[in-house]
């Protein structure tokens, strides 16, 4: 059976945005009538069968929000998307949800099925591969094409969108100089995220704080990966040739490894080792004794606040609307993995 071309095909084709054949095919007196003809006999030639989805692009609205997320097992991504689907809700918007798990073709693929007509805008955060090869042209096509993007946490620097992150570096600044305040003088730094923007943000944090106080940087106590298996393999051998009385830990899982660790070596936790970790998930709080001391990302307010920027975009009348970045302050949430101050 003979394929049927869509409006991404026709507009690259012709070299014009998807926006600009959708209009065409609809008539909008927006088009000039030279480009609405060329526009009809190449989409009557390629076998183009309008439909209600396929022209939703500019001229009417789905009501529908696409989601996606890197990675499903992480609670983090799963407070967000219970902050994005409250406030879809509210405004009366669907949610389409879809995992990148941490694929650049998966992400792209993505886009490129929901993009054409499926859904008003996206809200999403970055896959670890597309921020490991700074490959972000896929974002910057939705976009120029008519379907805007809110991205939150994991964002792209150089895409212009609505954005919703946390204060990284002030929060690791801060978590750091909270473990140096309790009386930590040589904190261990373990990251299986040195990959993504979040990490090396709270790396620069942690730096910065030691600076602060004067504290020289002992390279041996920084354990920098990309994956958790990485970091699995190395920590043991950072805890067995190296003093160490305090562990910032960028990321939920480092945490709970960093505790793990630290009760098989034998450290009285709190007493002579304090961990402190970044994110605030189930097993932090409920789950391991002792419990953890982490920084809370509210990762609800950021899922309302990524929902209540796309949909301002949508439902306004301004053109060029510009783009606006969210900042939302993490909270150091003090448990029993830490002492006193």
């Amino acid at each position: 059976m003979k394929a049927k071309a869509t409006l991404k095909q026709i507009a690259k084709e012709l070299n014009v945005s998807v926006s600009t054949v959708s209009k065409a095919l609809n008539d909008s007196p927006e088009i000039s009538e030279q480009t609405k003809t060329r526009i009809k006999e190449y989409a009557k030639l390629k076998n183009y069968k309008p439909n209600v989805i396929g022209l939703n692009l500019k001229n009417r609205s789905t009501k529908t929000i696409g989601v996606i997320i890197p990675n499903i097992l992480n609670s983090f991504f799963a407070k967000v998307f219970t902050g994005i689907e409250k406030v879809a809700e509210e405004k009366g918007y669907n949610v389409i949800t879809c995992i990148s798990n941490e694929s650049l073709e998966k992400e792209i693929n993505t886009l490129e099925m929901l993009s054409n007509g499926t859904i008003d805008g996206f809200i999403l955060s970055v896959s670890e591969e597309a921020q490991k090869l700074h490959e972000y042209n896929h974002f910057k096509e939705i976009i120029n094409d008519g379907t805007p993007i809110v991205m939150f946490d994991r964002i792209a620097g150089e895409v212009d969108c609505d954005k919703v992150v946390v204060d990284d570096f002030d929060s690791a600044l801060n978590a750091t100089q909270h473990l140096i305040d309790i009386g930590c003088k040589n904190i261990a730094l373990f990251s299986s995220i040195d990959n993504l923007s979040v990490g090396k943000l709270r790396v620069e944090g942690y730096l910065k704080a030691l600076q602060n106080n004067n504290i020289p940087i002992n390279k041996n106590l920084i354990l920098r990966t990309d994956s958790e298996d990485d970091l699995k393999d190395k920590i043991e051998s950072v805890f067995e040739n190296n003093t160490i009385d305090g562990i910032f830990a960028l990321e939920e899982n480092d945490s709970v490894l960093a505790l793990r660790i630290g009760l098989k070596k034998g450290f009285d936790i709190p007493e002579n080792l304090s961990i402190l970790g970044f994110a605030d998930g189930i097993l932090a709080s409920r789950r391991l004794s002792p419990s953890l001391t982490t920084v809370s990302q509210h990762g609800p307010e950021i899922g309302e606040a990524a929902a209540k920027l796309l949909i301002e975009r949508l439902e306004s009348k301004e053109e060029n609307l510009p783009f606006r970045t969210t900042i939302i302050k993490t909270e150091l949430r003090e448990r029993e993995s830490t002492r006193k101050l």
